[in-house]
């Protein structure tokens, strides 16, 4: 328990909680301005094309409508959070500075313009109207197209492999030469669509002290406002980006869509005189085509293990389907490169993974950020190996898990606290690995008749792992907080805080946990303390909510912020005002070569066991229980825990057996949720157990570590290994659909 009332430890109410609840919380959709003006934002509707004409006219006759933004209109017309590659707007007589085509349309959702009007209904009227005209250009629609390089997505990049991560560990000839058994396969990993609750939303104007201003839903304040700058071509100073509440990201707010079209359309308006916000609100089908997706994968990989288990020898060859532009590929394929070896000590390794751009959706950030690719490889092949040796799976990995003082896959030792073996045992102690199976209820999936009684066959399955918290491969990493404290000046002690904190709320309960940090840390009950969030005027930089960084390093900043603002105390500053930047040890790139360095300050690692059971009749699958296994170094609140473990391990079902993402020709065929099937109530796991450890990262505030991606990565290694367990097959690619199930059923031996 903490030393303060609703201090770290404690399970105080989220603040947020009851506005949620009644519907009364404000989100960027909400409250929209009377006098808003309204844009629609054109999607070319091309995978792959080169504009040849564009005539606004009609539309900027309609009734009703104020203007039509074009390329012509963007001052920087290049964007992206890690490469410039992308154009603000697609079109012809970009003036701009620019270091991309910009009269290309490499993706179906590609914006060419922007429409204000009165009302959303002329916005879409004169939407409608616009005439283009377009050159076809040959569609790059897979991988396999795209390594052909036949046709090249960004010619100026003479390749569509544009970015390469290679590990060149040890002797991999002697690996193999010391392998008695060998283990190899290829992995098909799908897209995902992120569904969050809240589309995409935003409101632009001109502030009282003349910035252009965004409220919207994001992950990182600062980046948005870096983003809209620089395409603008203003001072960062002269933007301020907000963030109303936020309905889920999961990683598809990372990245731009409303931000820096509708600061544009701000702009514009300003520049004729007009002084009135500026609205846009996504349909979900506009969301699912306009934003980017997990990344779809092809992986080939083989392990090679001595007969008493011991692995010898790993190589894999990794191709990450990065769409039509980077968004945060070159940043995933580092995570899926990492953990594609598993978490395992390797003597021995080959890994070489590639991005490479398609003419489709962009892939991007997504909760596990490439681990969730990577780790089912890893898993499945130990899993395949386990059943080959005859080991008992729990057993291989303790024969081969990282700990303390290990040389990780890319020749650095891991940072300390290793826990990896107290969490894999932890797991399976929880779910009695070594004991029968408990009996569950009778099986009877939705909208199928009651199994026959002898078609339901039941199965376990175990997978452990490990993920990143933080920033990788030598990014600057940091966070800035600021802290205030309240008295009367003969006070001894502070009677009140306020944090001030960028770091965005994007459901985890991130504002929670830093209230109550901010409790622990200055020693004020919860309830006196108040905070300031996610607003550029008036927070630091914190850095994106992703990564499961926030906890571990807005502590900290929080700690240091604390601290700072007890000297000012003492020195009878009322208020007493302390501002910390945090800065985590530094991270490394990896040679290019060997993928020699030390890509991570910080670990988080988890442990599951699924339990499955499978109508091998009809191919239906159930998911009865889950252990889910976590060293979280200290919770700082653990009902917020339990939440990130219960609603990871529903997002990954949906991801491992319903969620199918259709994509032909550069398109989305299913763009619509009554489509694509995200898991309701009735689908999740039956029972989700959150077995939760403090063993202290010695770098964490109060210990804890970062774990929102960590129960999402291996959920689907062990479901595969579950059904494995109960049906004899398995599988190298999912989702687990029925169809796929039962046809592979009735192709089995």
């Amino acid at each position: 328990m903490s030393g303060v009332a609703g201090g770290v430890g404690d399970r105080p109410i989220r603040q947020d909680g009851p506005g949620k609840v009644t519907g009364a919380t404000r989100y960027p959709a909400d409250g929209v301005p009377a006098d808003a003006l309204h844009a629609k934002v054109v999607f070319s509707d091309q995978p792959h094309a080169r504009m040849v004409a564009f005539d606004a006219s009609a539309a900027e006759a309609v009734d009703g409508v104020v203007m039509v933004l074009t390329a012509a209109d963007v001052p920087v017309n290049e964007y992206g959070l890690t490469l410039f590659d992308q154009p603000v707007l697609v079109g012809l007589n970009s003036t701009g500075r620019t270091a991309v085509a910009c009269d290309v349309s490499r993706w179906e959702a590609d914006k060419i313009a922007i429409v204000v009007a009165e009302t959303p209904e002329a916005a879409t009227q004169g939407a409608a109207t616009l005439k283009v005209e377009w050159e076809p250009l040959p569609v790059v629609g897979d991988i396999e197209a795209a390594r052909t390089d036949e046709v090249l997505v960004h010619p100026e990049a003479k390749s569509n492999i544009y970015t390469e991560l290679n590990i060149d560990k040890g002797d991999i000839a002697a690996g193999w030469a010391a392998a008695d058994v060998v283990i190899e396969g290829t992995y098909e990993l799908p897209y995902q669509e992120h569904a969050y609750l809240q589309v995409e939303a935003a409101t632009a104007w001109i502030d009282d002290e003349g910035r252009i201003t965004v409220e919207t839903s994001g992950q990182w304040t600062h980046e948005d406002r870096e983003q809209i700058a620089h395409a603008l071509d203003l001072d960062e100073d002269q933007v301020r980006v907000i963030y109303a509440a936020i309905g889920g990201a999961f990683g598809g707010k990372e990245d731009m869509t409303l931000q820096i079209v509708l600061a544009l359309a701000a702009s514009k308006l300003q520049q004729r005189g007009i002084d009135r916000p500026v609205h846009c609100k996504w349909s979900r089908e506009e969301s699912i085509v306009g934003h980017h997706k997990r990344h779809r994968a092809t992986i080939h990989a083989r392990l090679g293990a001595s007969s008493d288990g011991k692995i010898t020898a790993v190589e894999a060859d990794v191709w990450l389907d990065a769409g039509a532009y980077n968004y945060t590929s070159n940043k995933v394929l580092g995570n899926a490169h990492l953990s594609v070896g598993g978490a395992y000590e390797i003597p021995n390794a080959r890994i070489n993974s590639q991005a490479i751009y398609t003419t489709t959706v962009p892939g991007g950030a997504f909760r596990g950020f490439g681990g969730p690719q990577g780790s089912f490889v890893a898993e499945t092949q130990m899993n395949k190996l386990a059943e080959a040796l005859k080991i008992d799976p729990v057993e291989l990995r303790r024969i081969n898990t990282l700990r303390d003082g290990s040389d990780g896959i890319t020749q650095a030792i891991m940072p300390v606290g290793v826990t990896l073996p107290e969490v894999i045992d932890a797991c399976a102690e929880s779910a009695a690995f070594d004991e029968p199976m408990a009996e569950v209820p009778g099986f009877a999936p939705v909208a199928t008749l009651p199994p026959s009684a002898d078609a339901v066959r039941r199965g376990r399955g175990f997978a452990s792992g490990y993920k990143n918290v933080g920033f990788s491969f030598g990014f600057p990493e940091r966070c800035v907080a600021e802290v205030h404290l309240f008295g009367d000046e003969g006070d001894d002690h502070p009677t009140g805080a306020e944090i001030f904190h960028s770091g965005a709320e994007v459901g985890q309960g991130a504002h929670q946990a830093f209230r109550q940090m901010t409790a622990e840390a200055t020693g004020v009950p919860l309830d006196q303390v108040t905070g300031t969030f996610s607003d550029t005027a008036f927070t630091g930089d914190s850095g994106s909510a992703s990564a499961s960084r926030l906890t571990f390093m807005a502590g900290n900043s929080i700690l240091g912020a604390a601290e700072e603002a007890e000297k000012a105390w003492r020195e009878g500053a009322r208020p007493a005002i302390g501002t910390f930047r945090y800065t985590p040890p530094p991270t490394e790139l990896l040679d290019p070569e060997t993928g020699a360095g030390q890509p991570n300050f910080a670990y988080g690692y988890m442990a599951q066991v699924v339990e499955v059971s499978v109508d091998v009749e009809t191919g239906h699958i159930r998911v009865d229980r889950v252990v889910s296994t976590h060293d979280v170094g200290r919770a700082i609140n653990p009902a917020l825990v339990q939440g990130q473990v219960e609603g990871a391990v529903a997002q990954a079902h949906g991801y491992t057996l319903s969620e199918r993402l259709v994509v032909q020709d550069g398109r989305i065929l299913n763009p619509r949720l009554s489509q694509y099937l995200i898991p309701g109530i009735g689908d999740v796991p039956e029972h989700v157990e959150s077995v939760i450890l403090e063993l202290a990262d010695p770098r964490g505030p109060w210990g804890a570590r970062g774990m929102a991606e960590m129960p999402y990565i291996t959920y689907a290694p062990a479901v595969i290994a579950a059904v494995h367990d109960a049906t004899g097959v398995w599988f190298n690619e999912f989702p687990l659909t029925p169809s796929m199930v039962l046809a592979a059923l009735v192709d089995a031996p």
